[in-house]
C-alpha cells in the first residue's frame, strides 16, 4: 500500500472514533440536553490539552468493529486550569455507553498509571450497565469481564489521587460503582446511579421503578449521601469539578495548592459577633460563621442535604485549603444522627487521604438517641466515627463555639479525641450533658428556688474557664480572633517536620457507608 494511502487510511480510522455512535445518536443526546462524551470532554480540559488514548478500539467481538467506535469509552490526558489530570468518559452514542472486554482493559490499564504518575482522575459517567452479549459466557466473564483482574483496577480506590465522578445521565453498572468509590460524587440533575437500570431490573426481579426513583438526585443527595454535589445541568458540573480541584493536591505525596487571599476576607470576621445569638437556647446557621473565617467567603460543601446537622466542607484560611467539620445548630439544635455520623467519617478518611488539616467547630448537645437510631446502628456509627477519628494524621484544630455535651464532645474532636490545638470562645458549655437536663435528674425533686440555685452552679463549672485552669483547652479567644488564630496555627503546621503530609492511614477506608 502506498504512503499516501496509508495516511488516508489512518485518518479514516480516526474519523470513524470521532464520530461516536453517529449522527442520529448524537442529535438524540442533544435532544436531552445533554452533551456527548466528547463534547464534556471539550468543555472541561484546558482548549487544545487533550491527548487520546485507545481512540482505535473497538469490541473484540468480531462483527462489532463498526459499532463500537472506542468501544464507547473516551480516555485521556489533559489539563483543567493548567494542571494535568486523566479523563474518564461513558460515550452514551455506542451501544449506550456499556462495559465489556476492552473498555474494561482501557480503563484498568489507565487507572493504574494515573496512580502511578499521580494525577487526579476524573470519570464523566453515563452508561447503561455491562454489555451482556459480550460477558454472557464463563470465560469472558472470568478472563475479560467483570470477575477478570480488570476488577482490581476498576472498583478499587486508595485515594493515592483524587478522584471525581460525574454522574451526566443514567449511571447503571461499572459508573455506579465508580460514584461510590469517588473521593467527590457530582449528579446531574435529572441523571440517575444504580446498579441496574429499570428494564433489567424488571427482567430480572419483576419490580417496575424509573431510574429517578431509584437513584435520582433526590435519593442520592438526601438519602444515602452518595452524591456530594448536585449540579443544574452539564456546564455546572464541569464548573464543580473544577471548584473541587482547585481545593485539592494532585496527589496524596503533595499538599493542596496555596492561592492569593481574595481582598476584604480580614474584615469578614467581625460579623461573627452579628451571627451569634447572645441568647444560649437560640438557633443560628453555622454556615454564615463558616463565611465571616474563610477566604473570600467561601467554600465547598459536601452533602449539604444529607446529615444537615453537620456540616463538611473544604475552604481556604490564608490562601490554604483546609476541611470543615461543624455543628449546625439551626437543624436538631446540632444533634448529630446516624447520617451525621457517616458524613463526619466520609469526610475525615478525604482530608486525611490529601494532607488537608482539619477544623472542628463545636455546637452540639449531644448525638440523637432513641428506638429510630438504635435501629440505624447509632452505637456503630459512633464508635466507626470514633475509629477514624482516632487514625487521623493530619492536624486537628478543635473551636469550642456554644454546646459540648458529653459523647457526641469526643466524636467532635474534644475531650481526648486527639485534637493538636483546642481552644473555646467565651460561648463555650463544656458537660455530661446540658445543664437544665442534668438538673432534672439531679435535683429534680428539690424546691424550685433551690434547684434554681444549683442550675446556676452547673452554668457555672460548665463555662471553659475550669477546662482552660487544667489544660484541658489551650485558650480562650475571642469569637473574632478565629481566623488569625487559625492561620497561625496552620503556620506552625507547615513548619513542622512533617510539613503537613499525613501518613494516611485512612486512605483505603470505605466512605460510601
Amino acid at each position: 500500500m502506498a504512503f499516501n494511502e496509508l495516511i488516508r487510511s489512518l485518518g479514516n480510522e480516526k474519523a470513524k472514533a470521532l464520530a461516536q455512535g453517529g449522527a442520529a445518536k448524537i442529535q438524540k443526546q442533544h435532544d436531552k440536553g445533554r452533551l456527548t462524551a466528547r463534547e464534556r470532554v471539550a468543555r472541561l480540559v484546558d482548549e487544545g490539552s487533550f491527548m487520546e488514548l485507545g481512540a482505535l478500539c473497538t469490541s473484540d467481538v468480531p462483527g462489532m468493529e463498526d459499532k463500537t467506535p472506542a468501544d464507547g469509552l473516551v480516555i485521556g490526558f489533559g489539563s483543567v486550569n493548567g494542571r494535568l489530570v486523566g479523563v474518564f468518559a461513558n460515550d452514551f452514542t455506542v451501544l449506550a455507553g456499556s462495559s465489556a472486554t476492552i473498555n474494561n482493559k482501557k480503563m484498568g490499564i489507565f487507572k493504574s498509571q494515573l496512580y502511578e504518575y499521580g494525577y487526579p482522575m476524573i470519570w464523566l459517567g453515563e452508561a447503561g450497565g455491562q454489555r451482556i452479549p459480550d460477558l454472557q459466557d464463563s470465560s469472558r466473564m472470568l478472563f475479560h469481564g467483570v470477575g477478570s483482574d480488570a476488577a482490581r483496577f476498576g472498583y478499587s480506590h486508595f485515594r493515592q489521587v483524587p478522584y471525581v465522578m460525574a454522574a451526566m445521565g443514567d449511571c447503571h453498572g461499572v459508573p455506579d460503582w465508580q460514584s461510590c468509590l469517588a473521593d467527590f460524587t457530582i449528579i446531574v440533575k435529572g441523571a440517575s446511579i444504580a446498579v441496574s437500570g429499570p428494564r433489567a431490573l424488571g427482567k430480572a426481579i419483576g419490580q417496575q421503578h424509573s431510574a429517578e426513583a431509584m437513584g435520582g438526585w433526590q435519593v442520592h443527595s438526601g438519602l444515602t449521601g452518595i452524591a456530594d454535589q448536585v449540579a443544574e445541568n452539564d456546564d455546572d458540573c464541569l464548573r464543580l469539578i473544577k471548584t473541587y480541584l482547585d481545593y485539592m493536591p494532585s496527589n496524596s505525596r503533595e499538599l493542596p495548592p496555596v492561592r492569593p487571599v481574595p481582598g476584604g476576607s480580614e474584615e469578614r470576621i467581625g460579623k461573627i459577633m452579628n451571627i451569634l445569638p447572645a441568647k444560649r437556647t437560640r438557633a443560628y446557621d453555622m454556615h454564615k460563621i463558616i463565611a465571616c473565617i474563610v477566604d473570600g467567603g467561601e467554600f465547598l460543601e459536601f452533602k449539604p442535604s444529607f446529615g444537615k446537622m453537620l456540616i463538611t466542607a473544604l475552604a481556604r484560611v490564608g490562601g490554604h485549603t483546609v476541611g470543615f467539620i461543624a455543628s449546625n445548630p439551626i437543624v436538631n439544635a446540632g444533634a448529630t444522627d446516624t447520617d451525621a455520623l457517616e458524613k463526619s467519617t466520609s469526610f475525615l478518611c478525604h482530608c486525611d487521604s490529601f494532607n488537608i488539616p482539619l477544623v472542628f467547630l463545636v455546637d452540639t448537645p449531644g448525638h440523637l438517641t432513641g428506638l429510630e437510631a438504635e435501629q440505624k446502628r447509632v452505637g456503630a456509627k459512633v464508635v466507626n466515627n470514633l475509629q477514624a477519628l482516632f487514625q487521623v494524621t493530619v492536624p486537628k484544630i478543635t473551636i469550642l463555639v456554644r454546646k459540648g455535651y458529653g459523647q457526641a464532645l469526643v466524636n467532635m474532636c474534644a475531650a481526648g479525641a486527639g485534637a493538636d490545638f483546642m481552644v473555646a470562645w467565651p460561648t463555650a458549655e463544656i458537660s455530661f450533658m446540658d445543664p437544665h437536663v442534668g438538673a432534672d435528674i439531679v435535683f429534680g425533686s428539690l424546691p424550685e428556688a433551690e434547684r434554681t440555685k444549683l442550675v446556676e452552679k452547673m452554668m457555672a463549672d460548665s463555662s471553659p474557664y475550669p477546662a482552660a485552669r487544667v489544660y484541658g483547652i489551650q485558650d480562650v479567644i475571642h469569637p473574632c480572633e478565629t481566623r488569625d488564630y487559625l492561620i497561625k496555627v496552620l503556620k506552625i503546621v507547615r513548619g513542622s517536620k512533617t510539613k503537613g503530609i499525613g501518613r494516611h492511614l485512612l486512605a483505603g477506608w470505605p466512605t460510601k457507608f
